[in-house]
């Protein structure tokens, strides 16, 4: 039975198995994480995010599908173009609406393009291209395709920009000792320091899944959240609703880290977490520790990732403090196509200045890697 293409503007009516058995374990692209985030109100046409997933259907079963949005601004991505739609302003061209392939505020590698066999990443890579066109819209970007998308779109002629984050991996190691033994010695070091740190200030810390979180857990790192955004001048994007939702619809794909001092909560972090992977995700306090920060995102992680056999550990955006504890240097990739031919050609110039100079980067952090030599 041949397939037919469909432009899907929620999840409503996809059967959550199907989704999720294209979704390949990966959270980040859930049915329940996905729909939560439209359900709840944080991303949709009312705050930006318009989804135009393209799926693909044999009958009434879902085969493929793709995170799609029309975007009317760039917050929300951490794949920078700002600069490129202030060059469309100032030669009095319209750079929103533009599409985007991405999952909203997470820069998590995973699939973008949701099928199991290569023609159909390759027909979903050409509709979403397709798709662009045909609504005049201004350009096109995958962010953090896993390497399978990557080639399809790549053969479908879309400009490459190179990135990178910072990546854990876990090399069987016994537990956190292990680890640590595997450093060198002046990274050992101060890891051991942050951590004694942190014990020494009386703080303990739990972990906890979403099915062990209770409502007073979810509000305190709700809170946590909001609070780091106003630190930085922000606006949060995820709301309270959207936590709690994905706390009960994929309970045992969320890590909440829970620091405490004095049976009182002092500061939280959430991870997303499948068999293959786990993903940082935000952190907030309501009092300074030193090393706490550390702790409660990177070196329980790190314990947690060790104990369920979890192999890689994606830091998340930004953060060069991460190598020094072990996390090493991970070329991340997007995507773009640009309608207007000459901003495409300038561009793909940009791109190739800017990728050498990311080579570059990560030679010299690999020059300095924590491990021993």
């Amino acid at each position: 039975m041949p397939e037919t293409l469909r432009i899907l503007d929620s999840l409503e009516g996809v059967v959550p198995a199907d989704w999720d058995a294209l979704a390949g374990g990966n959270p980040t692209v859930a049915y329940a994480f996905l729909d939560s985030l439209h359900r709840s109100g944080c991303a949709t046409t009312r705050t930006g995010w318009s989804p135009q997933y393209v799926s693909a259907w044999q009958g009434e079963r879902l085969v493929g599908a793709t995170p799609l949005y029309v975007k009317s601004h760039s917050y929300g991505e951490y794949v920078f173009d700002w600069g490129w739609a202030e060059a469309y302003e100032r030669h009095g061209l319209a750079y929103y609406p533009k599409l985007l392939c991405a999952v909203p505020f997470t820069p998590a590698t995973g699939p973008r393009l949701l099928a199991a066999t290569p023609a159909m990443r390759a027909r979903l890579a050409r509709a979403v291209l397709d798709l662009a066109r045909d609504a005049g819209l201004s350009s096109l970007h995958v962010l953090f395709p896993r390497d399978e998308d990557a080639a399809a779109f790549r053969s479908a002629g879309l400009l490459e920009r190179a990135g990178i984050q910072f990546h854990w991996r876990n090399d069987g190691y016994a537990d956190f000792e292990a680890f640590l033994a595997a450093l060198s010695h002046d990274k050992r070091k101060k890891i051991r320091q942050e951590r004694k740190r942190v014990a020494n200030a009386g703080v303990t810390l739990r972990r906890i899944s979403g099915r062990e979180a209770s409502a007073a857990d979810w509000d305190f790192f709700a809170s946590c959240y909001r609070r780091t955004y106003r630190e930085h001048r922000s606006t949060p994007y995820l709301t309270r609703e959207f936590f709690g939702m994905i706390g009960e619809r994929m309970p045992d794909n969320v890590l909440l880290v829970i620091a405490e001092r004095e049976a009182k909560p002092i500061a939280a972090a959430l991870d997303l977490f499948g068999p293959h992977a786990l993903y940082g995700r935000y952190w907030g306090s309501v009092e300074y520790v030193p090393g706490l920060h550390f702790e409660a995102c990177y070196y329980q992680a790190i314990e947690f990732c060790i104990e369920q056999g979890i192999a890689l550990f994606e830091g998340g955006a930004q953060g060069e403090h991460k190598h020094a504890r072990g996390f090493l240097p991970e070329a991340t990739r997007s995507f773009h196509w640009l309608a207007h031919p000459a901003f495409n050609r300038a561009v793909d110039e940009f791109l190739g200045e800017e990728g050498a100079r990311i080579s570059a980067y990560v030679d010299e952090l690999n020059d300095r890697n924590p491990f021993r030599k």
